[in-house]
């Protein structure tokens, strides 16, 4: 295909190649030339341009296919435009001739059609050039129309349209003619041609002003008929083009020219509006030309006219604009609803034409309102709210004087209905759209919303009635605070009205409508009003048989209330079940016997009640099981079963009551027995054995009952057919924006769509479209589609002889009927069969025996041969489940084989399409149907028959199988990708575009194809790149078919090879699709793009923005009206049409992308997206809040800029975003959250001030998003304070992320203060209205937590700035205060609790934070030097917070430790439940308990930390006096802890209480950790963790767990849990610090023990005393009952989680394995340096026998460590953990077990192994030499020396290897370990015991000595061999002071001479280095003070060597002056350095 690139058509390859390659070669080359043509000079084009014209008119000839034509057309247009213009009209003259041709022959057809288009195309690329030919052109085109077939006629009229676009108002003289013909095309019997002429009359009325003035009333006339009989996209096209019309005659202007010329005059909206009503109303059948029957009032609309004028409607207002329906609103309300009123009997003659008109109005209501501003909606719901009141008025006038016209009155009353019940579903639908921010609406007294619905409930239409209850249903979705007052005011109407009987019906339907709000409203409505209502309830059924009037209102309305109730799940109705179960007892008869007397004693009406009340009670029952399954025990299934059988058995009594009574008794009987068989359906069968037979017969008779004229086959199938399948059909099944109307299309005229009327119980039910009225059906229909479902279930429970014997009678029921009824028993009988298979399938049972088979066979059989495509498509599905059941090899073939024959022989339609899809079937349940051959011969026959251009549809269902077969035989398909690709290309190139639903198969079976060679498509054999060229080539066929749907597959093609192979499919023109179809007005088309999208964006979201982009710019033409992507980018786009969209899985899909997009590039194009959400969030924000707070921020001195970005924004400029919903707003919001926590991964700067500006300041491209902060403040701030609930949420949740990031920023301009200080105020105002009273109870809930974050971030220092947040929390507490019992009766009292528990967690945070400030506080300023930091923090603020918390702490640890305990009881397990408080406890009530647990969970830990810090700091006993009662926040008496029992209350001590409180929060903390469940959070489990660090930090506490060793033990057990399940380093170093706790509480019991035996047995007999401590005498340790071997296992774990080498089973061997030692992380370290902590303090618990049992294992980890982590560092630091190693083995040396006489002997012998071993580490193992740091281990070995009892160290082996380590070492050549070395000499030099210092003396000075001369040889360079020296003369020194006398003047001998060596003169002095002159200083001063002390010695040195002396005194003199100046600096400089080092490396000695 490579050589089909070129500019001129390569022939000779092309002469080479095959038919089907010529044409793809063909289509190659031309989509090339296309890309080329543009991108080529003009020059060269002009080169070529006579060859290439030439090769073009040459293809014409060679008859190319649609897709050909169509791009040769528009390269030749190109070509022309670019290059010169000359020959073109040769070119014209050339195409008319092919036109004028007289060769009728269909080969010669695709020239002529060719021709056709290359006309169309020139002209629209040429334009005005050729106006003087185009007459001539357009007559022989037109000419050339009369004769031509569809395909002609099609084309043709799109070239008009070409002709007339490039024209424009040049091409007059032709308008007419045009328009003639035109007219003609838009009644053409093909539906593709009506659509082309649409097209162009659309085109023709931009130039033509007679369409839409003159002519008006044609043009109308001409579309209604256009919409007869018509399809989709016709009423699409047509109902654009007649909107179109209709706008332009209204706004347009008439050019004066042409007034004069003709007296047009304006047409007004009424006419415009009286036209369209005509056609609504009328349909086409003219004005003037009423015929007769018109005139009887009996011929009724077509449903298609009704359908696409109602269409029109809604394109004539979009194109006039949002704007202009504002102004023009209520005129146009009243005529849309005018259109179902009384003064046009005909729309609602029937109930079925009612309810479609109905539809239509809603539809065009909801389609026009819905597209407007949230504001201009406010408005509208005004102004339908005054049509309400006074359609109510008339009403209200006709009952009134109703004893005159008692008939009119009613028929009038009936006839307006139709018009409330429109008003009120949309002011519905538009309530429930703005959600809470139509609060304003409702709060308007004028308006009187909620009056006027509820005034409008007791209306005598139950329609109206219903529609009422809808309304008042949406209301309460939308405002959730409204749900319960308006249930109290139903239900206070219910009881006051109950004699009335249209009041118990319209408020029984308020109340069942409400109750079905509840569960969209998470806040719930007050827990007793389920036991209102069901008193209600049975008060209505008891009263029920009191009046006869209203017996029948009674019991229905008495029935719904309990059927609504039980959607308020079990947690309500477990409370009330026992007497609904009574009364569903009582209303069937006890035995068949009453049945019998009932049926001789009743009259109709008491049947007509009777029927009623049981349908109704059975439908509680259903609505019972269907809600709260949980509920449905063995007992209470069985109290559901005993009025089970007398059901059914009044079920088969049907029939007979029905016809002793007649006709009225035909409704309650077919409801009652549909309400029974929905409820056997969620029933298990087995409950209802006995009764199988009975309920089946009954179904039989049902499903082929006489009596059902019309097959609803629309309605029964589609469940029952695949998804898929699905598609093949009208695509009135398909999903599209119009769905609500198109609906009663698919319906024959006799079947109503579904409307709320026809199930009044369905209004508490949850719609499956979402959000939309309910639409039940008719009672007919819903019974047949309930008996196919149970049928189903039924057929497969009963034995196999039944089951056989009524299949059989099903299958004659349909011989013996004929003609449609035939079609109808037939439909429902395969339905059935179908269910029933689908049933056995699912449940996998099986079918039964061989004869079975044979009456289902015969049944699929039938079906997949009739005329119905639905039900073909079911049979082929049943077809497939067979064999699936059967699950037969022999029997699968022999079916397959059946369809082949079918295949072969028929040549009819119906079979072939039928026989395809059936074969597709079989393959899609059963894989490749095993054998290859099937595969090859199902291939061969599909592939054949989809060749049959004769009939698409043979082709369509071939191709759709042939999808299926490619789907499911995967890999065996290889062997057949070829020939199929060509196919389908072929078919692609040739089949004509007017048979879109061919294309769409093709469409499927290409991407299965794809699907199939998967990611082979990358390779790059020929072969495979064969395959890849084909697939790309039919995308772009299939992109430029102007069928939408065709278009959908082409970009999910695109989609699949963008997945397999992304390099070879072309981003820049898929992207350009994907933007140019964003808008398109078909929804499958929008969700292709869609989902293609947000694929795309996962990988390469940058380049996908970029292309979107650049396409937008380079366009010439906007791309779609609708998306502004030139302005706001792609994701601007998106948004916008988030907005717009109301398809949910749409919505969803562009969220996704959108958050694609901005993870990965938000960080990049910050201000982008920054800008994006502010302008989503200002666009409808209330300006005057926003800059009130700002001009406040500007008195307090604030930086200006910041402040003015929010006021003087101008409101009227125009903006991107125009009155965004609130949804889009939350989502924007949400963004901004997803923003800030992109930049946290990315670059620091973007939360760092000083770091950003200078980032920007070096490339202003930089941008960071601690410079928006304004921004972030100001959406945050517009979100929080919206009159919208959840934007309310999401703007406090913004503000809550941007106060956690940002509070720790400094502002550099400020010291000490940080950036956000200066928002104080706006955070401040955007909390405040959280704290209303109206506000719901989450938005103060979540505004207490911003409240705490705010005050523990600490940004505010100043007390009284913080007192304004502080004050709002403050007037929660108080409102809290009152329990449970004062908070608000709106919602559930599990919304209070979480109300409560949000105050109290947001308390318990801020004392926290007071706590820990207070401590921080107080100890570093033994240390710091008060810097700024410190001020800041100073003692105001830190103090001052804690006094804040202070003074309501009294009240708060009340509540916290209520809280607490509510707690502590709701998590106990389900068998304590008897045990439970009966009323609740303190903030939540029993019955809502399960509701509160969540709430519980989520505050708890925070108060649990709290609590635990506050009897931290009353220290759990009773204030000293002189501490001052401050500390104690109130006196220790009985606490709410103990409230229960008021007796026993006044006896608890204050010891018991303590207890009991110390055991909550332990119990609480022990349940928790135990079993940490996964969603735990990181929060709870730190905040446990630190109360029990907190509780152990005081005496008490630490008692209680030191004596009860178990409590102990059980504790670590859990912590160990903890450490093992949680990765996190915080968590496991918390967790260590409880366990250090634990034991330092168990050393202090043990040494309070021995202290107190001590005490009582007197010294003298010490001998006696018992051992304390763990392992007693014996020493051992039981794992389990030991405290000690807990901690060893924790402490191991630890350990060699973070060093493996230290578990002897990994290393492999208990030997040391040369492993290089590593330096673990930082969290790593502190975790081990913990856990060695811990072992050092363990041999303090045991006793000495104890002791000895753990030392080895102590030692063997603490050297463990050491060893594996001595890793030598630069400047010979010691690693953190071998610092921790070396304090923790000091701390084990230093042990009192040590010396104690027990174990002294022990320790001593284990103490030397371990030392041992350290020597050890130094010899090379395996021959390798360890790199172990030698500093370390000299450090260890030096601690040895000096920690631990002399024997150790002093045996002559050891002490001889050490000396010889220090040897070793000393002889290093690098510095800093020979300063490291003298600083460890020194230590042990200076040891006390000369036993074990003197002999390193002896081994070592002398080595010192001749180091310290050889520095005086080698004169020293640098500071650290200065140093050197300085240590090693400090060691010699040392040595002089601790040497006995007699060996002190050889000694000072010695050092003299080296210190005099480094003494200068005076002319040495002046050109020394600064090291020498250091050196110089250094021994001169040591001089001064060596000679006074030792004066005798010194004295004689000097005797003895004149040399030195006379250096001496050269040096003293030459130094006299200078020294004075320098000693105090030198003093300064050595100081600290050569303290801080010693001290660092040495306080482990």
């Amino acid at each position: 295909m490579e050589l089909a690139h070129s500019l001129l058509l390569n022939e000779e390859v092309y002469n080479q190649l095959g038919e089907v390659q010529k044409a793809e070669f063909i289509f190659d080359w031309l989509r090339y030339l296309e890309k080329l043509l543009l991108a080529t000079s003009r020059s060269d084009v002009k080169e070529k341009q006579k060859t290439l014209v030439e090769q073009l008119l040459s293809l014409l000839n060679s008859s190319p296919g649609p897709p050909t034509r169509k791009l040769l057309a528009k390269n030749l247009g190109i070509l022309y435009s670019i290059g010169d213009t000359f020959s073109v009209y040769e070119t014209i003259d050339k195409c008319n001739d092919l036109i004028r041709s007289k060769d009728d022959s269909p080969s010669y057809l695709p020239t002529k059609l060719a021709a056709v288009v290359c006309l169309g195309s020139l002209y629209k690329k040429l334009g005005r050039i050729l106006a003087n030919t185009f007459t001539d052109t357009v007559g022989n085109i037109l000419k050339a129309m009369k004769s031509a077939e569809s395909q002609g006629r099609y084309e043709i009229m799109l070239s008009l349209q070409n002709v007339l676009k490039g024209l424009g108002a040049a091409a007059t003289p032709c308008h007419r003619d045009i328009y003639k013909a035109a007219r003609s095309c838009l009644t053409d019997r093909s539906m593709a041609v009506r659509c082309a002429a649409a097209k162009c009359l659309l085109e023709l009325q931009n130039e033509a002003s007679f369409m839409w003035t003159t002519d008006l009333d044609s043009v109308a006339t001409l579309c209604f008929k256009s919409f007869e009989g018509s399809n989709y996209d016709v009423r699409i096209s047509v109902s654009k083009l007649l909107g179109t019309v209709l706008a332009k005659a209204i706004i347009s202007k008439h050019p004066g020219a042409a007034t004069s010329r003709q007296n047009v005059r304006r047409v007004s909206l009424e006419e415009v509006l009286e036209l369209l009503g005509t056609g609504f109303l009328r349909g086409s059948s003219g004005f003037l030309r009423v015929s007769g029957d018109m005139l009887k009032g009996t011929s009724s609309v077509s449903r298609d006219v009704r359908v696409g004028v109602t269409q029109a409607y809604v394109v004539f207002v979009s194109t006039l604009g949002g704007a202009w329906l504002e102004r023009n609103f209520a005129t146009f309300l009243s005529h849309v609803l005018s259109l179902v009123s009384q003064s046009h009997p005909k729309v609602t003659q029937t109930q079925i034409d009612a309810v479609c008109g109905r539809r239509c109005v809603s539809f065009i209501l909801r389609a026009t309102i819905g597209s407007l501003g949230e504001k201009a909606q406010v408005a509208a719901a005004k102004d339908i709210c005054q049509a309400v009141w006074k359609l109510k008025k008339v009403v209200d006038a006709m009952m009134s004087d109703g004893n005159l016209e008692t008939r009119l009155g009613s028929t009038d009353v009936a006839a307006s209905q139709h018009m409330l019940i429109c008003a009120l579903q949309e002011l519905g639908n538009l309530i429930h759209s703005l959600g809470t921010t139509a609060a304003p609406l409702l709060q308007d007294s004028s308006t009187g919303i909620l009056d006027s619905v509820i005034s409008v409930i007791v209306h005598p239409s139950v329609s109206v009635q219903l529609a009422a209850a809808w309304c008042l249903h949406c209301i309460a979705v939308a405002l959730p605070s409204y749900l319960t007052p308006l249930l109290d005011r139903c239900l206070e109407r219910l009881t006051v009205l109950k004699s009335s009987p249209e009041a118990v019906t319209g408020f029984s339907f308020a109340v069942a409508a409400l109750l079905g709000a509840v569960k969209h409203c998470p806040l719930g409505i007050p827990h007793g009003k389920g036991k209102i209502i069901m008193t209600l309830a049975e008060d209505l059924l008891c009263s029920a048989a009191q009046n006869s009037r209203l017996s029948a209102q009674r019991t229905q309305a008495g029935w719904l209330l309990i059927a609504a109730l039980m959607t308020l799940g079990s947690a309500v109705v477990s409370h009330h079940l026992a007497r609904v179960l009574l009364l569903w007892k009582c209303v069937f008869p006890v035995s068949p016997k009453d049945l019998e007397t009932e049926k001789s004693r009743g009259d109709s009406f008491t049947w007509q009640v009777t029927l009623e009340g049981r349908a109704g009670a059975l439908c509680a029952v259903k609505s019972f099981v269907s809600h709260c399954d949980d509920l449905l025990t063995e007992e209470v299934i069985q109290r559901l079963l005993p009025p089970l059988p007398c059901a059914v058995d009044l079920l088969t009594q049907l029939s007979s009551i029905l016809k002793t009574y007649g006709s009225p008794l035909k409704t309650p009987t077919l409801v009652y027995r549909q309400r029974l068989y929905e409820l056997l359906i969620l029933l298990p069968p087995e409950t209802y054995k006995g009764n199988l037979s009975a309920i089946l017969k009954e179904l039989a008779a049902d499903l082929t009952a006489p009596d059902i004229q019309v097959a609803a086959s629309t309605f029964l199938l589609p469940p029952l057919c695949h998804r898929d399948d699905l598609l093949l059909l009208s695509p009135l099944l398909q999903e599209t924006d119009h769905r609500f109307i198109e609906e009663q299309l698919l319906l024959c005229n006799g079947i109503a769509c579904g409307s709320l009327e026809y199930d009044p119980y369905s209004i508490y039910e949850k719609d499956v479209e979402g959000n939309s009225v309910p639409k039940p059906l008719p009672p007919t229909l819903s019974l047949i589609s309930s008996a196919v479902k149970l049928f189903g279930v039924l057929c497969a429970h009963v034995g196999e002889a039944q089951r056989l014997l009524i299949l059989e009678q099903l299958l004659d029921s349909i011989k013996h009927t004929k003609g449609a009824r035939q079609q109808v028993v037939q439909l429902h009988v395969v339905s059935s069969v179908s269910s029933f298979l689908k049933y056995v399938a699912g449940s996998k049972r099986n079918l039964g025996p061989e004869e079975i088979r044979r009456p289902v066979l015969a049944l699929v059989m039938g079906a997949l041969e009739s005329p119905s495509p639905l039900l073909r498509c079911a049979a082929a599905e049943a077809w497939a489940r067979l064999t699936q059941v059967v699950d037969d090899g022999t029997f699968t073939a022999a079916l397959a084989q059946v369809s082949f024959d079918k295949l072969k022989s028929a040549r009819d339609v119906v079979t072939r399409t039928g026989h395809s899809l059936a074969l597709g079937s079989l393959h899609r349940y059963l894989g490749g149907i095993s054998s290859s051959q099937h595969l090859n011969s199902c291939v061969g026959i599909l592939c054949a028959l989809s060749q049959d251009s004769t009939s698409p549809d043979v082709q369509t269902w071939a191709l759709h199988a042939l999808s299926l077969i490619i789907d499911s035989a995967g890999p065996l398909y290889h062997m057949h990708v070829e020939p199929t690709l060509s196919l389908i290309m072929m078919l692609l190139l040739n089949v004509p575009p007017t048979h879109a639903e061919v294309h769409q198969s093709l469409g499927r079976c290409l991407n299965a194809l794809i699907t199939t060679l998967g990611p082979e498509l990358q390779g790059n054999s020929t072969s495979v790149s064969t395959f890849r060229t084909s697939c790309l080539l039919g995308c772009a066929v299939m992109q430029d078919n102007p069928d939408c749907l065709v278009q959908a597959q082409a970009i999910s093609c695109l989609q699949q090879l963008h997945m397999f192979a992304p390099r070879h499919v072309n981003l820049s023109s898929l992207v350009s699709c994907l933007c140019v179809n964003l808008c398109s007005p078909y929804l499958l088309l929008r969700r292709a793009v869609l989902a293609c999208l947000r694929q795309l964006v996962q990988r390469e979201a940058a380049e996908v923005s970029e292309h979107a982009v650049m396409l937008a710019k380079d366009s010439r033409e906007e791309l779609t009206p609708d998306a502004n992507i030139r302005e706001v980018g792609l994701e601007g786009a998106l948004l916008t049409l988030l907005d717009k969209e109301t398809d949910q899985r749409l919505c969803h899909d562009i969220k996704e992308t959108l958050n694609h997009m901005l993870t990965s590039m938000a960080v990049d194009k910050l201000s982008f997206w920054l800008k994006l959400c502010k302008d989503v969030l200002a666009a409808s924000a209330d300006f005057t809040t926003v800059t009130c707070v700002d001009t406040m921020q500007e008195e307090e001195g604030d930086k200006g800029d910041d402040a003015s970005v929010l006021t003087t924004r101008n409101d009227d400029r125009s903006h991107p975003f125009t009155n965004p919903r609130w949804p889009t707003r939350v989502f924007a919001a949400e963004c901004v959250c997803r923003i800030i926590n992109q930049c946290e991964n990315a670059h620091s700067a973007h939360f760092d001030i000083a770091l950003a500006q200078e980032m920007k300041k070096k490339d202003s491209r930089n941008d960071f998003l601690v410079l928006h902060l304004a921004d972030l403040i100001r959406m945050a701030f517009m979100a929080a304070t919206d009159h919208s609930d959840q934007l309310r949420l999401s703007g406090l949740e913004t503000l809550l992320v941007v106060i956690r990031r940002f509070a720790t920023i400094p502002e550099p301009e400020f010291p000490g203060h940080v950036i956000l200080e200066q928002y104080q105020a706006n955070v401040g105002a955007a909390l405040r209205p959280a704290f209303t009273s109206e506000t719901p109870p989450d938005v103060t809930a979540k505004a207490c937590q911003v409240c705490s974050a705010w005050i523990a971030s600490g940004v505010v220092s100043d007390l009284n700035d913080l007192r304004r947040v502080h004050q709002l929390l403050v007037s929660s507490l108080t409102k809290i205060q009152a329990g449970k019992e004062a908070l608000s009766h709106l919602y559930n009292e599990s919304a209070s609790t979480m109300e409560i528990l949000a105050v109290l967690k947001a308390w318990a945070e801020v004392y926290i934070i007071a706590v820990e400030r207070h401590k921080n506080h107080r100890q570093p300023l033994k240390t710091t030097t008060c810097s700024e930091e410190s001020v800041r923090n100073g003692s105001h603020s830190s103090d001052g917070l804690r006094d804040l918390v202070h003074t309501d702490l009294a009240t708060l640890s009340r509540l916290w430790l209520a809280a607490l305990q509510d707690f502590a009881l709701l998590t106990l397990p389900s068998e304590f439940a008897s045990q439970l408080p009966v009323e609740g406890g303190a903030f939540y009530t029993a019955e809502t308990s399960e509701n509160a647990k969540l709430h519980y969970y989520n505050s708890w830990a925070l108060i649990l930390h709290a609590t635990a810090l506050w009897l931290t700091s009353t220290g759990f006993v009773v204030a000293d006096p002189d501490e001052g009662a401050s500390n104690l926040s109130r006196p220790v008496t009985p606490t709410s802890m103990c409230q229960g029992s008021s007796s026993g209350a006044a006896v608890k001590s204050p010891e018991d209480v303590y207890t009991d409180r110390f055991h909550l929060i332990l119990g609480i903390s022990v349940e928790f950790l135990c079993s940490l469940r996964s969603d735990a959070t990181m929060e709870s489990i730190t905040a446990c963790l630190h109360a029990l660090q907190a509780l152990l930090d005081v005496p008490w506490p630490r008692s209680k767990i030191g004596s009860d060793q178990d409590l102990g033990i059980e504790l670590l057990n859990v912590l160990h849990r903890v450490i093992l399940t949680r990765e996190s380093p915080s968590i496991q170093l918390a967790s260590l610090e409880v366990v250090r706790q634990i034991i330092c509480a168990a050393q202090e019991h043990v040494k309070e023990k021995r202290r107190s035996a001590e005490v009582d047995d007197g010294a003298a007999e010490k001998e006696t005393l018992p051992e304390f401590g763990e392992g007693k005498d014996t020493g051992g340790l039981v794992p389990g009952k030991s405290l000690v071997f807990a901690t060893l296992e924790l402490c191991v774990c630890i350990l060699v989680r973070q060093l493996p080498e230290l578990n002897p089973k990994l290393t492999g061997s208990p030997g040391v394995k040369a492993t290089k030692p590593q330096m673990l992380s930082e969290d790593g370290s502190k975790l081990v340096s913990a856990a060695l902590v811990i072992l050092s303090e363990l041999p303090a618990v045991c006793s000495p026998e104890g002791s000895i049992s753990i030392l080895p294992t102590i030692l063997y980890l603490t050297i463990g460590v050491l060893r594996e982590t001595a890793v030598r560092l630069p400047g010979c630091q010691l690693s953190p953990t071998v610092a921790a190693s070396l304090q923790a083995l000091k701390g084990i040396l230093s042990s009192p077990m040590a010396r104690a006489e027990k174990s002294h002997a022990a320790w001593t012998d284990l103490l030397r192994s371990a030392l041992t071993t350290i020597l050890d580490c130094w010899d090379p193992v395996d021959g390798t030499h360890q790199e172990l740091d030698e500093i370390s281990l000299l450090t260890a070995i030096t601690v040895f020396i000096l920690s631990s009892s002399p024997e150790v160290t002093t045996i002559p082996c050891l002490q001889k290897r050490c000396i010889e380590k220090f040897k070793v070492t000393l002889e290093t050549k690098d510095p800093m370990v020979q300063i490291k070395i003298y600083q460890l000499l020194l230590s042990i030099f200076q040891y006390p015991n000369p036993a074990v210092s003197y002999p390193y003396i002896y081994s070592l000075v002398s080595s010192i000595v001749e180091k310290l001369q050889e520095i005086d040889k080698r004169k020293p360079e640098d500071t650290t061999e200065f140093q050197v020296f300085q240590e090693g003369v400090k060691v010699l020194e040392a040595l002089v002071t601790v040497a006995e006398e007699q060996h002190r003047a050889q000694l000072v001998a010695c050092l003299l001479p080296i210190l005099i060596s480094f003494l200068l003169d005076e002319n040495a002095l002046g050109s020394a280095t600064s090291i020498m002159r250091n050196l110089h200083d250094f021994a001169l001063q040591n001089l001064m003070h060596i000679g006074p002390q030792y004066s005798s010695v010194f004295k004689s040195v000097m005797a003895s060597s004149p040399a030195l002396k006379t250096r001496l005194e050269a040096a003293i003199k030459g130094n006299q002056e200078s020294v004075k100046v320098r000693i105090p600096t030198s003093k300064h400089t050595k100081h600290p350095g050569k303290n801080s080092s010693i001290q660092l490396k040495t306080n482990f000695l």
